[in-house]
């Protein structure tokens, strides 16, 4: 799970620990829960440049059956919506978020972003008015075909989102919304001990494990959230 860049499905896992299938799934969710950081501080500061964008999770509601698609999506898409703040040559923090929107976007950038950095966005409305309170703020208009202009870009985090992306749709095929948030724990975690910044693959597993300190997952509350 810390080495495999993409991930590795619970199947993969229970075949080659010989467990069951149920054992190995509740096992790598109590592992992910010990990749959720307890505390962090902000990213950024002086002379950093933080990027912040969304993407969408999941598959399209028609390609589902028709007594499982959900009608009062939006567009007909039934997709979840991931925010992603990534220092550049730093670490990334990703939420489950309900939508786009300055009411929801601020409070995840100010908590997670000092606010003496540079901040880089596209220019979607929920960022017009937090970008104010940085000491930069560039943004690209991906609307108009402008993706880089000097250093102003978001190709950092869109770098973060394929490889999420690839994961979940290739590692994983499909992630509950209730379980999304500990999925994109997995990834940031990866990331954010990667080998570009010294971390060695045992290094990463241990960090890992230590993580486990103080916190508790007994199997009823994975498997009834599965189903919330």
């Amino acid at each position: 799970m810390v080495s495999s860049k993409k991930g590795i499905s619970a199947h993969q896992v229970h075949r080659l620990l010989g467990v069951t299938y149920k054992t190995a799934w509740f096992m790598m969710h109590r592992i992910r829960e010990a990749m959720t950081p307890v505390k962090a501080g902000p990213l950024g500061g002086h002379g950093k440049v933080v990027e912040a964008d969304t993407t969408y999770i999941g598959g399209k509601e028609k390609n589902k059956h028709r007594n499982k698609r959900d009608g009062s999506k939006i567009g007909g898409m039934g997709k979840q919506i991931v925010h992603s703040l990534v220092e550049r040559q730093g670490e990334v923090r990703s939420h489950h978020i309900a939508n786009i929107s300055g009411k929801t976007l601020r409070p995840l950038v100010v908590t997670h972003v000092s606010r003496k950095s540079t901040l880089m966005t596209d220019t979607a409305g929920g960022y017009m008015g937090v970008g104010k309170e940085y000491d930069r703020h560039e943004m690209v208009d991906h609307g108009d075909g402008e993706y880089v202009r000097g250093d102003a870009h978001s190709n950092t985090v869109e770098s973060y989102f394929a490889t999420l992306k690839r994961g979940i749709t290739g590692v994983y095929h499909h992630v509950s919304e209730a379980h999304l948030k500990r999925y994109l724990a997995e990834f940031d975690f990866r990331y954010n001990h990667r080998a570009k910044l010294g971390v060695s693959d045992g290094e990463r597993a241990a960090k890992a494990l230590l993580g486990i300190e103080g916190k508790r997952l007994t199997y009823r509350p994975a498997d009834e959230s599965a189903h919330s």
